[in-house]
This record gives C-alpha cells, sequence and structure tokens, in this order.
C-alpha cells in the first residue's frame, strides 16, 4: 500500500526546482498549515526560497484541476476518467493508423523532471505508440549543454559542475545563482555557499550584463554586451594559450583537439573582442591572470549563455578553458557527479538519450532523444508525412515559454488532439480538448529527481526519501498511473512491451484494491521507488523513511575520477575539437561582423525575482507584489528614447510587439533591458488570479522556425536579440492595459 502521512509534522523535500531544499511540512486534517525549511536536513540545512515556503497556497488554490475535463468548441464539461481515457485512447489509436505514429507528440516540461516516476513513464508512453515526435523544455534553456556534452564527453548527461567546495576562483558567466539557484547542480543555499567561498580566501568574478544580485556578493563584475560570450570565452582562451596557462602535459593525457582549438582561438586577441564584448583588453588579461594562478579554478555558465545566438559555442568553449586550464577534474576545479548508478555507461550502451533522428523540418539531430521545441508550430501546421496531428503536454506551459508563442497558439488550435496532464487549466490546457488532473508533489511519495539519482549533480551527494504528505480532495491521479492507462486505451504496452504492461496492470489492479475505497487507482508508487533503490544497491525506500527522514550522506565527490575512468567517447578522450563544433564556429565571423554592426541596438535578456519560477507562482496573491511585468532600462536609454519611469513603452521585434510599463535600473549595462519571463496570463481560463494581471510574454518577441535556431542543440534565442524600444503609441495609463496587443 502507499501511505499518507497522519497529522503532525513530518519531514519532506521541495520539488520545484533543483536545490530540492528539506522540509517540515504541519499537516492538519489532511491540509498543509505550514511549511518550515528543516533545520537538520543533511545539506540543505535550515534553508528554503519563499517559493518552496509557499508552495501550499499553489496546491490548494480553488483553481486546482479536481477532475477530468473536455472542451467542445469553447465549452467545458466535466467528464469520468473512463470516458477522458476510452476517448483519447480512440483518437490515439486512430491517428496512429491513419497517420502513423510519429503524428503524435508530446511535449515534457520542467515540472516532469521534478519527480522519478513522471518522465520515466511519460518517455514510456511515447515508446509504446512508437512515436519519436518528442519535445522538451530544454531546448528553451539547456539543450546546448546536452548536445555539446555527447561531442566533447562522449554522453549528453555528463556535466562537469564547478567544486564550490574548493575552489580558489570561479567565474559565473550569465547566471544568477543567488536568485534562480544553481542549474544543472544541487546547491540549495547559493548566496551562503559563496560567501563562504570568498571567506576561505577565493575570488568570485561574475561577467553578465547587469550587475545581478550574484554580482552583487562577488569581488568582481564586468558588464559584457549580450550575446558576444563566445568572443569572450574566445580572447580567454587565446589570453590563456598566451600567458602559458594551458597545461598541455595534463591535458594530453585525457584530451584531443588540443591545436586545432588552440588555433582557433589565436585568430581572436582581447584586443580585437573588446570593443564588441565592452569588456577591455586589459580586464581580460587581469582575469585570465587571476584564474591561472589559483590553485583550483573554473568557470561556470548558465541560461544567459546558453539562450544566445552561440549557447552550444559558448559552452563548449568554455569546457575547453576549464581542461585545458588543467582544472577538469580537479579538486578546486570542475567535477564529474556519480548517481546511485552509472547512467552515463547505461545510456551509452543501451542508446538511451543517443538518438541521431533528425526532424522533419529543419533537419535537426535530436538531443536527449528529443526534437527542438522551436520547430513544432512547423512541424504541426506544414502538411505531409510525419505531420504532428496531436500533442500531449505535460508538466509544462509552452504558450508561455516557447519562442513566438502567438504563432504557436494558431499551430495548437489546428491540432486534432490536445490533451494537458497538469494541475491547472493554464494557457495551454485552455485550448486542450482534455485536461487531466494530476496529483501535486505533496500528495506523492517520491525521491530526489533523476539529475541527483542518476548523475550525482550535488554539492553534497545524498538521498532521501518522501511520503505523500497530503491525500488529493478530488479526481487527481499520479502521472504514471496515467498513462499506464492511456496505454491500455490505446492497446498498446508501456515501453512499447505487452509483458510490462500487464505486470503493470496487475500492479495497479491489486494496489487500487488495497486502497480504501473511494480512492483514485493508483500504482504502487513506493514499492517502484523501492524496487529502483535496491537494484542500484541503495537503502529501500522504508530504510530511508526511517533511518534517514532528513536524507542520507553518499560518498564525497572525488576528483581524478572522471578522465581516467569515465569518459565515454569512442577512444576513451575527452574531444576539445569535434567536428560539429568546429565547423559551427566558421560562423562566428559572420557573428562578429554582425555585433559590431548591432552596437547601437538595444539588447534585450530576461530577468528573475526570488518570487517567481518560470509560469508557475503567478497564481499566488502573496506572490504577485507587482500586477506587471516591466522592461528595465538604464536610465540614459530611457531618457535617449524619450521614456520616463512608469511610462507605457513598446516592445518590438521582427516577430512582435508588446506593451509594457517602464522601471529604471542603474544596475543594466548601457544598451540593455531586460523582460521578465513568465507573464501574460489574461487568456488562461483556469488560473483567476495571473490572468487578472497585466504582464506581457517576452516570447512573443522571440523567433521560432528552423532559420532562427541554433544549429548544434535546435535552441531558440531567447535572450541578447535586438529590439526596438519606444514611447507607447496609445494609452499611456498602465490601469489602462490589459494584456497583449490585438
Amino acid at each position: 500500500m502507499s501511505f499518507v502521512m497522519s497529522d503532525g509534522t513530518h519531514s519532506t523535500f521541495c520539488r520545484i526546482c533543483e536545490a530540492l531544499c528539506g522540509l517540515q511540512v504541519t499537516v492538519e486534517n489532511n491540509r498543509v498549515t505550514q511549511v518550515h525549511p528543516d533545520k537538520e536536513h543533511v545539506t540543505t540545512g535550515g534553508f528554503s526560497c519563499p517559493k518552496g515556503l509557499k508552495q501550499a497556497q499553489i496546491y490548494d488554490s480553488p483553481d486546482r484541476l479536481q477532475y477530468p475535463m473536455k472542451r467542445t468548441g469553447t465549452s467545458w464539461a466535466r467528464i469520468t476518467w473512463e470516458q477522458a481515457l476510452e476517448e483519447i485512447g480512440a483518437k490515439v489509436k486512430q491517428l496512429r493508423g491513419d497517420h502513423g505514429a510519429d503524428s503524435l507528440a508530446m511535449y515534457v516540461g520542467t515540472a516532469a523532471g521534478f519527480g522519478v516516476l513522471h518522465p520515466v513513464f511519460a518517455q514510456g508512453f511515447m515508446t509504446a505508440m512508437g512515436s519519436k515526435s518528442m519535445y522538451a523544455s530544454a531546448t528553451q534553456d539547456c539543450s546546448n549543454k546536452f548536445a555539446v556534452a555527447r561531442e566533447v564527453y562522449g554522453f549528453p548527461f555528463t556535466q562537469p559542475f564547478p567544486d564550490l567546495q574548493n575552489t580558489r576562483c570561479l567565474i559565473i558567466v550569465g547566471a544568477n545563482p543567488v536568485i534562480s539557484k544553481w542549474s544543472f547542480l544541487q546547491v540549495p543555499n547559493p548566496g551562503r555557499t559563496l560567501q563562504e567561498l570568498r571567506e576561505r580566501g577565493g575570488k568570485l568574478i561574475v561577467v553578465d550584463p547587469r550587475k545581478t544580485e550574484t554580482a552583487k556578493l562577488a569581488d568582481q563584475h564586468l558588464f559584457i554586451r549580450p550575446n558576444t560570450d563566445p568572443f569572450f570565452y574566445l580572447s580567454f582562451l587565446h589570453e590563456l594559450d598566451r600567458q602559458g596557462g594551458v597545461r598541455r602535459e595534463r591535458a594530453e593525457s585525457m584530451a584531443e583537439g588540443i591545436d586545432e582549438v588552440l588555433a582557433l582561438a589565436r585568430a581572436w586577441p582581447p584586443e580585437r573582442t573588446a570593443p564588441v564584448t565592452q569588456i577591455p583588453a586589459a580586464t581580460l588579461r587581469e582575469l585570465v591572470t587571476t584564474f591561472r594562478g589559483a590553485d583550483g579554478a573554473s568557470i561556470y555558465s548558465s541560461t544567459g549563455v546558453n539562450m544566445g545566438t552561440n549557447g552550444s559555442l559558448g559552452f563548449w568553449l568554455q569546457e575547453c578553458i576549464n581542461a585545458l586550464s588543467g582544472n577538469l577534474d580537479r579538486k578546486g576545479g570542475t567535477l564529474v557527479g556519480k548517481g546511485v548508478i552509472d547512467f552515463p555507461a547505461f545510456g551509452k550502451r543501451s542508446g538511451v538519450l543517443m538518438r541521431n533522428d533528425v526532424s522533419r523540418i529543419g533537419k535537426f539531430t535530436s538531443v536527449n532523444d528529443a526534437f527542438p521545441g522551436g520547430v513544432l508550430a512547423d512541424e504541426i501546421l506544414t502538411p505531409g508525412d510525419k505531420q504532428v496531428r496531436a500533442l500531449f503536454v505535460t508538466g509544462g506551459n509552452p504558450l508561455i515559454t516557447m519562442a513566438n508563442s502567438g504563432r504557436l497558439k494558431k499551430a495548437f488550435q489546428e491540432l486534432e488532439l490536445l490533451v494537458t496532464l497538469d494541475l491547472f487549466r493554464n494557457e495551454t490546457g485552455s485550448l486542450a480538448h482534455y485536461v487531466l488532473p494530476c496529483t501535486s508533489p505533496l500528495e506523492r511519495p517520491d525521491l530526489p529527481f533523476i539529475f541527483p539519482l542518476m548523475l550525482g549533480l550535488q554539492q553534497k551527494p545524498y538521498l532521501q526519501a518522501t511520503r505523500a504528505i497530503v491525500e488529493t480532495t478530488g479526481e487527481q491521479r499520479d502521472e504514471a498511473t496515467i498513462y499506464l492507462q492511456l496505454c491500455k486505451a490505446a492497446g498498446l504496452g508501456l515501453f512499447g512491451s505487452k509483458v510490462a504492461q500487464k505486470i503493470l496492470e496487475g500492479m495497479l489492479a491489486v494496489h487500487t484494491r488495497l486502497q480504501p475505497k473511494g480512492k483514485q487507482p493508483s500504482l504502487p508508487q513506493e514499492a517502484l521507488l523501492s524496487f529502483l533503490l535496491r537494484l542500484t544497491g541503495q537503502p529501500g525506500f522504508e530504510h530511508l523513511l526511517e533511518h534517514s527522514p532528513h536524507g542520507w550522506l553518499r560518498e564525497a565527490h572525488e576528483p581524478e575520477d572522471f578522465v581516467n575512468d569515465r569518459v565515454l567517447t569512442p577512444n576513451k578522450k575527452v574531444q576539445l575539437a569535434p567536428k560539429r563544433l568546429m565547423d559551427q564556429a566558421k560562423k562566428l565571423e559572420d557573428d562578429f561582423e554582425q555585433a559590431w554592426s548591432d552596437q547601437s541596438r538595444l539588447k534585450l535578456i530576461t530577468k528573475r525575482a526570488v518570487q517567481t519560477h518560470n509560469s508557475w507562482t503567478h497564481n499566488i496573491a502573496d506572490f504577485v507584489r507587482e500586477p506587471t511585468n516591466y522592461l528595465y532600462m538604464h536610465p540614459e536609454d530611457a531618457q535617449h528614447v524619450g521614456l520616463v519611469d512608469g511610462a507605457m513603452a513598446d516592445v518590438s521585434t521582427e516577430t512582435g510587439t508588446v506593451r509594457v510599463p517602464i522601471k529604471l535600473l542603474a544596475d543594466l549595462m548601457r544598451g540593455t533591458v531586460a523582460l521578465p519571463h513568465g507573464w501574460g496570463h489574461q487568456h488562461a481560463i483556469g488560473l483567476s488570479i495571473a490572468n487578472q494581471t497585466r504582464g506581457v510574454n517576452v516570447n512573443i518577441l522571440a523567433a521560432d522556425g528552423p532559420e532562427n535556431l541554433e544549429k548544434v542543440s535546435g535552441m531558440a534565442h531567447l535572450t541578447g536579440f535586438n529590439v526596438e524600444v519606444k514611447p507607447a503609441a496609445g494609452p499611456q495609463d498602465p490601469s489602462s492595459w490589459s494584456g497583449l496587443p490585438q
């Protein structure tokens, strides 16, 4: 049986982001009454962000989906699970028979990654259908790292991270972990961690077009012109080589392509790139000297680099710097974690996440077995073989998060079947034919999500188990059970296996019979999670609950154990000059010329507040302190275009225009404007608080389509692109503004 906690205070952990902070949750009469940080947690030690502490307000919202719903025209009606599964299953059969398996697609959002069973069973459903039409939110913010890791290290999830506990010099480019936490690494309290780095004598340097909250903690902050990161990295590598900072003997022992990548960098001295990056040559040289002289150093980047025009090239060059400086797989440099199983080795052997399929539109190679979200609208709207006609959206909201969302909305309206699995009827769900209500993180048992479980992407490796804290109040079902039932309704076998389907159906039937009368059908999730743990030689689920309620520490990361044993390229050496990336680098000369010509234009970046997480938290009244997002401008830039604080501005690209109020921000680099993402909820009929806000969706301004995507990773350019800002051609009173331009 699966158990739910009784009244009282219980240990669990947050599943909103990678930090996975330990929590103490108090329950009374099946309601969460208090959420506190877990002071005894083995790694988070009493830290949590405001989102984690108020997450019960999300799940207790009156807008929460309670039962399946079906849309007919503009009308919505409650239906039974039996009807929903039967009708969706029949449509899947029909479309699969008439148009082939690839006409059925899935979009996997960020929320799917913060549990263990959800993404596994979602992929099992796609495998059951025989469809390769998978799309993921990664192509909005991080596919460049996966694509590069496969080329350089042999597997996409081989992701080195800074040894934050020992580094003597950390350079952060285009990331703000104090607000956004750490991407691809579990660092629960990044602000405290960075302060400790400085307290022990380490240097912290931030390179960013805004003086971010992280930059304000640093020893040094360098402004950089948005979307010029590859030129910064090239000059850094050029100067590292000139100063004798390349550890050639160490590099040759573990890597190939050293001379090729250094030859590329020699064409980019700091004097050449300084006018474009706006980092003076002397400053960059001093930076390299500091980096080279540290006994353990690393460069780290995130979305500010990832989402630019050349995210793959930027990340690749960063990894070359870490390796050639002798800091890859070194104490104080970058480390490569180990999960409870060697998932990269398993993936390499089995082919999981290693497909070489190409998209119908644009011929993009899949990354992590998924195609670019930036061609999804084209795949739906373009007739022909494998045209997408049905879409399952699981744990995401692509109409807010993807590029050119106005065009994507038109594409979604052409689908013959759109199904969302979610907690709410959000913007995407408002267009769906069916919305299926799912359990919240507090309503299901779980383990830390796949990154730490399979890959060890944790500052301090540990495991933890949690039971469900509260029971569902309606007809919500967990995603694993839903996908198993959808397979049955469509006459398919999960993971393409009729045997697996029958076994799991039997488990579902037995477990459901053992539950109190009236509870929704559910797989025995605790048993499945325990099986996964024991399969990997770890303590079982019950053992973790009983003996380690605040987390169970695993072995610490060991330097010097990656390059000798775990590089998965054919010859077991790090590839510093893979052909795909060297070929892509040939476009840098043209991009450099474009950057020269764009120097007088405004560049748009994004910005996040600690209360927001993508589009998830705008339906909490406590977090909507402002009714809108703002376009942040440097005072001198605003004055130049005739705008003052609070005035309305029209922000335009070739793709679209949004109207938004101005806020002046001297922390911005001149020539840079910032517009927070995740807003624009006016058309979300199921979000009664969020849809009253007046914010705008910044992704209306970003371009989609194959010609606008980065070729290696398939990522859209969601930051660092040119915008035109003018005083609004219409009402200037913000209270008169009701949302998106018509």
